[in-house]
Parts: C-alpha cells; structure tokens; sequence
C-alpha cells in the first residue's frame, strides 16, 4: 500500500510538469485568436533557464572583451595608467630640473656677494684598504647561522635542485608552477650562444604583461636598449624581467601575486624590432628556457 501511494504521488508530480496548457492571444475587440501556444511546466523551466544561461554569458563576454568593462567598479583603463605613469616622469623631470636651476641661482647669488661656492654634497673618504692583510676566519656564530639556514630548506617539497651537466649549470623548476606572462607568438627563442637568455613574444597594443609567480620588485627602470625594464624577485631564488614595455605600473619594492599586471607590451629601446615582450628566466644566478616551464 505504501508503495502505490508512493507512484501514485510520483505520478501526480510528474504529471503536473508535463500537463498541457494553451496560451492564446487574442484582439479585445472581435476576439480572434491571433497566437496559439502549448506549454508545460517543464518545458517553460527549461526556457527560462536557457535564457538566464545566455544572458550570463553575453554579460561575462562583453565585461571580459568589450570597453564597456570600464565603467565597472575595480577595472581600470590600460590607456589612463600608461598616461598617468608618462606624467609621473614628467613631473620628476620638471622637479630635477627646478632644483638644478634653484642650485644654479644660489650659486650666482654668491659668486655676486663675493662667497666662495659650496658643495652641498658630501666629501666621500677614501675607502682604499690592504685586502691582502685581511684574514677571513669563520666564526662560531656564522657556522651556527649556515647551519640553520641550511636545515629550513632541507625539508622543502618545492626546493630547486641545480644539476651539473657538464661545465654548465641546469636549473631544475620542475616542482614550481608558473603563470604565463603574456599570450602570444614567440618569434625568438632562448638562444645562450648569441647571448639572447629569454624569449621574444608578440602580442596585441597595450596587453597586460602579468608577474608569473609572487614576489618583490627588484629592478623598475629605463635602458637604452631595452627600453622599460622591470625584474621581479621570486622565492627559490627566481628573478624574472620583462624588457621593452611601454609603460611599467609598479615600482622597486612593490609586492605583486602571480598574475597581477605589472607592466604594458611596447617597443621601447633600440634593439626592440616592433610591439613585443622580451621575457627571461633566472634561477640561482643561472638564465634557463622559459618555454620548458611556462606555456605561452
């Protein structure tokens, strides 16, 4: 008995989602049909699904891939930081050039006054000493301190190992994950013979070139050659650089998490042949292949 009311209940539910019903419109006036539509429950839950579905969609498409994602709260315009970074280095400009001219008029005044110019800078001493007198002795504490330093790392599932092969020294990343710089072709690749220690990637104007692991910034500058430089300081003693950017959006001692823009693609610095991201890998002091660690 239980269980026929059981399918009996079951059946009454199933029925009520697939029961037929007739929309119809029709004119106040005359009362002609003009549209006839046959519904169920069932069939009206799976339309209004399917467009809550594409209207997610089209929404997420057009806040990822359209200028509209702007006039959201937390996303900001690439252009304006690029804007904001160039009358940032302006106004720097400007103010060395103020002080050099305030220096110049304070040292006119007193040449007119009869003064003896002064160097507000300080003399440095003589820092020349007898290296070959000096005895290095390793002390108690020193000893202790190598040995504490070497017992942290000992236990690490992530530590970097370095293989000798030969002459040279091979970086082992295997056991650290990577997030890709940038999206694109790589058109150069790592080549240590001609002393091309990274890898060239083209991508669109004015892309996002993002940290691939957490760290510290290390080195925020302008070269001649390379043009907008930034190196970032990782754990495991990893240094990543990103040359011939545009513009750079963080500064020396800044702390960044993977995938956090750090930079804008650009062609900035004399070897730069075009738009693109010249991007290299280091760990312990040795340059490796990025390709063999990140997929781009």
């Amino acid at each position: 008995m239980a269980l026929e009311r059981k399918d009996r209940r079951k059946g009454k539910w199933t029925e009520k989602w697939r029961n037929k019903y007739r929309l119809v419109f029709m004119t106040d006036d005359t009362l002609e049909e003009r549209f006839t539509f046959r519904l169920s429950r069932m069939n009206v839950f799976i339309a209004l699904g399917t467009l809550a579905i594409v209207l997610i969609f089209l929404t997420s498409f057009l806040i990822a891939f359209t200028p509209l994602r702007e006039y959201i709260p937390g996303y900001t315009n690439v252009g304006l930081t690029k804007r904001l970074y160039k009358l940032q280095l302006k106004t720097d400009s400007i103010e060395r050039s103020l002080i050099a001219k305030e220096q110049f008029i304070r040292n006119l005044r007193d040449v007119i006054n009869g003064k003896d110019l002064t160097d507000d800078k300080p003399v440095v001493g003589d820092t020349i000493k007898r290296y070959g007198n000096i005895k290095i002795k390793r002390s108690l504490e020193d000893s202790l301190l190598r040995l504490e330093v070497e017992n942290q790392n000992k236990y690490n599932l992530y530590k970097i190992e370095t293989i000798e092969s030969g002459s040279q020294k091979k970086s082992s990343l295997g056991g650290v994950l990577f997030f890709s710089p940038l999206k694109g072709i790589i058109t150069n690749g790592y080549n240590p013979a001609i002393k091309h220690f990274g890898v060239d990637i083209v991508a669109k104007q004015n892309e996002a070139v993002k940290a691939v692991l957490d760290g510290t910034v290390l080195l925020s500058s302008w070269t001649l050659e390379t043009g907008y430089v930034i190196a970032i300081q990782h754990p495991h003693n990893i240094v990543s650089l990103y040359k011939h950017n545009s513009a750079i959006l963080k500064k020396v001692g800044d702390y960044v998490r993977a995938g956090e823009p750090v930079s804008i693609v650009g062609e900035t610095g004399e070897l730069a042949t075009g738009p693109h991201l010249h991007f290299e890998l280091w760990s312990d002091g040795n340059p490796v292949d990025p390709k063999e660690y990140i997929t781009f």
